[in-house]
């Protein structure tokens, strides 16, 4: 457990805006998932839930989601030494701040005070599973459209580190999303930490910020002194708040999980993408979309090497990619699970010389032969977490050293299926353990370049 007082100078916002944190990845939500999701909003303090998650419940009110949200104590014990105020008078004006401050969020929410003793919340974490159990069971949703927005289970308090395990093992038994907002780690950890690395940023519009401000400031029992006597100190003093006047928020994100039972794998795709394809000759847009125009440009950018030997596609699709990846490579494989795509591929490629399709349901079906050039390509999160793990051995045992290995993902939730494109990068980083030779990441997709060890053959 990390050691620290409100009293601490702790780490400035001058140092932390120095670091890569202004920089971290834009959270892959956008407005339509935002608002078609329920939020669960767990606080295990009144002004837990203004300082860490404030921007992105206006957001939501602002989108017509639903919002829950639970409050887990009143915060009686933050001036225990108080001589002009009781812990019960102080329960009852958190309360009343508490009520103010998510009006001006999320005028008319939905919430519960669980009535816990501020500072002594862990022993009723069963206690807390279930009442996020209960919230996301009144949303009417399904598991995978309900996110729970809670305090960073590390945060170093310990009523946040408990709701934020609490929030944690929640979603992780029923599949849904979790977002993580750090409050106190602002002030003892530092930018040499770990574990922001992985988060990612929500930028705020203007009113999102003067909404967030309103409601920080309504708490006014912790943003001002109580009195002027000792024990009635201020105890969100100036500097710690601006940690929260940023122009985004930051959160570590989990998103839903499919059960198996009701996902989808591999052995789904040719199916799946054999009727989309019958119904269009380009149902994605490849041909027409500027996105799609721009991302294959960069993909094609992002490339090290101008020629190679032997390149492998997997998952081609209709070939819009695979024409501009063929004219750089000798030989050129491009394969795809839906024969009705492959076929439009089939096509657009046949003009070129040294080039082949073939219909292959990865990782099950592989082809044989060696390349130096392997590119994944909008198709990992199409495949199930044990299949994925296939899929990277059967690259690392068909990539030559040197070779490259180039994958490009669309960031957001994947609908049916257990991953997305932050997991599939995320796995083959863990796996590969390769030499990172580029990384491009914007809100909507991430495109990385990995490079098998050994010199280039």
């Amino acid at each position: 457990m990390v050691s620290f007082t409100h009293h601490d100078a702790g780490t400035s916002e001058r140092a932390w805006a120095a670091s890569g944190v202004p920089a971290l990845p834009e959270l892959p939500l956008d407005a339509g998932e935002l608002a078609s999701a329920a939020f669960i909003v767990l606080a295990a303090h009144p002004d837990d839930e203004s300082l860490g998650a404030g921007g992105l419940m206006a957001r939501l009110h602002s989108l017509g989601a639903q919002v829950r949200v639970l409050l887990c104590t009143a915060g009686e014990a933050s001036h225990p030494d108080s001589p002009s105020t009781t812990p019960e008078q102080l329960a009852e004006v958190r309360l009343r701040e508490f009520d103010g401050a998510l009006g001006g969020l999320v005028p008319g929410a939905d919430w519960q005070y669980l009535g816990l003793p501020d500072g002594k919340i862990a022993g009723h974490r069963e206690r807390i599973v279930a009442a996020i159990h209960e919230a996301a069971a009144a949303t009417g949703q399904p598991p995978q459209r309900v996110v729970v927005v809670a305090p960073y289970r590390n945060d170093g308090h310990i009523d946040h580190d408990t709701a934020g395990t609490a929030a944690a093992e929640a979603a992780g038994s029923a599949g849904y999303g979790l977002l993580e907002y750090p409050v106190w780690y602002w002030l003892w950890a530092s930018p040499e930490d770990q574990a922001w690395h992985t988060w990612l940023r929500l930028p705020l519009q203007p009113a999102e910020e003067q909404a967030k401000a309103r409601a920080m400031a309504a708490h006014s029992s912790q943003v001002s002194a109580l009195s002027d006597q000792p024990g009635d100190e201020v105890l969100l003093p100036p500097g710690f708040l601006k940690h929260f006047a940023r122009p985004w928020e930051t959160f570590a994100w989990q998103r839903p999980t499919v059960a198996r039972s009701g996902g989808y794998a591999a052995a789904d795709a040719e199916g799946l993408f054999d009727t989309v394809h019958s119904g269009s000759d380009d149902p994605w847009q490849y041909t027409t979309s500027w996105y799609e125009q721009r991302k294959r440009a960069l993909t094609l950018a992002a490339l090290p090497g101008r020629d190679y030997t032997a390149g492998l596609e997997i998952g081609c699709s209709i070939g819009t990619l695979s024409v501009e990846l063929a004219k750089r490579c000798g030989n050129f494989l491009a394969v795809d699970a839906s024969s009705a795509a492959l076929a439009h591929a089939a096509r657009r490629l046949a003009h070129l010389p040294g080039v082949q399709t073939r219909q292959l349901t990865v990782p099950q079906d592989w082809p044989e032969g060696e390349f130096d050039l392997i590119v994944v390509s909008e198709v990992g999160y199409y495949l199930a977490p044990g299949e994925l793990e296939v899929l990277f051995d059967r690259v690392e045992a068909a990539l030559l050293p040197g070779g490259t290995l180039a994958l490009c993902h669309w960031r957001h939730p994947i609908e049916g299926w257990e991953l997305d494109g932050d997991a599939v990068h995320a796995a083959a980083r863990r796996q590969l353990r390769w030499a990172d030779a580029g990384l491009y990441r914007e809100r909507d997709f991430v495109l990385e370049i990995l490079r098998a060890p050994g010199a280039p053959q």
